[in-house]
């Protein structure tokens, strides 16, 4: 497969994803309505909620995907090396030179957002930057600019805000029904509709988490493979795989943005399972690295 069908794919996939974005949530806001004997004002909210929100996760992704994440802008006299990096690499790639962020977190790990090469951002952990070393660091960047070149940033930051509209809608619905007066309306309701709109309340945010996990992990393994491409150094990026797996997980870090990440930013399981692997949003930190140390 060329890196020209890849980008193409990579487009048509973030349409699909917003068409199916934009269903769930006034399906979803519709069966809210029904609940509340008002369908059509609810459908229209959701469909005007939904339609901002693709488009606002089209064009800001980034920026929104950075306050999340608590990023700050780098300057190039406090993280020369951070910049020299990504500099060097970007020439080595035949990319446009990208935004660099930081995370003040004493945890490596590191992220590429943006809706394309021209609009693209590189973040790092301080700890990353701290504890790596220079062709560590040099693998990590080469494979966050991979992303770039692949366009995948734009299919994972947009995920990353739909996911994130749609776990907040569902949860800020589950409270009001739960606090406020939908319980003593509910009383004379169908009972198995209020038991359908109780499934809708507990699946939908399922169903999110899905369609994010529904990015395909094999984007990692072609991360890795192009950053080797821009580096010719596959051990730089294996090695920043291993000292990041046994760090501790980020401190506060959000599930609408996980896989973002070079690797999983929550607390690493010390069990390896089938199970385990389908519900994660990143391959086997184990299995990326064969994979490196065999090229």
């Amino acid at each position: 497969m060329s890196p020209y069908s890849i980008i193409s794919q990579n487009k048509t996939k973030t349409y699909l994803i917003i068409l199916i974005f934009v269903f769930l949530f006034t399906g979803f806001f519709y069966l809210v309505g029904k609940y509340f004997d008002s369908p059509s004002a609810y459908l229209i909210i959701g469909l005007i909620i939904s339609s901002l929100s693709s488009v606002g996760s089209y064009f800001y992704s980034d920026k929104i995907v950075l306050f999340t994440t608590g990023a700050k802008a780098a300057s190039k006299k406090e993280y020369f090396d951070f910049y020299t990096t990504t500099e060097n690499l970007v020439l080595a790639a035949g990319l446009p030179m990208p935004k660099l962020y930081v995370i003040n977190d004493h945890s490596p790990n590191a992220f590429a957002t943006g809706r394309n090469p021209k609009h693209a951002v590189v973040c790092a952990t301080t700890g990353l930057l701290q504890k790596l070393d220079r062709s560590d660091i040099e693998g990590v960047i080469a494979h966050e600019l991979s992303h770039i070149k692949n366009y995948d940033i734009l299919v994972s930051s947009i995920v990353a805000v739909l996911v994130g509209t749609l776990v907040v809608a569902t949860d800020w619905i589950s409270r009001s029904l739960w606090w406020g007066r939908s319980r003593d309306e509910g009383r004379n309701r169908n009972p198995l509709f209020t038991a359908l709109f109780i499934f809708a309340l507990i699946i939908t945010p399922i169903i999110a988490t899905l369609i994010q996990l529904a990015i395909s992990r094999k984007r990692e393994f072609l991360a890795d493979a192009s950053g080797v491409l821009i580096t010719r150094n596959p051990e730089g990026l294996a090695s920043a795989l291993e000292k990041i797996a046994l760090a501790p997980a980020l401190n506060n870090p959000s599930p609408s943005t996980a896989h973002l990440f070079i690797a999983n930013p929550f607390k690493k399981k010390s069990y390896n399972s089938m199970l385990t692997n389908l519900f994660s949003t990143h391959p086997p930190v184990e299995e990326r690295i064969r994979i490196l140390r065999t090229m």
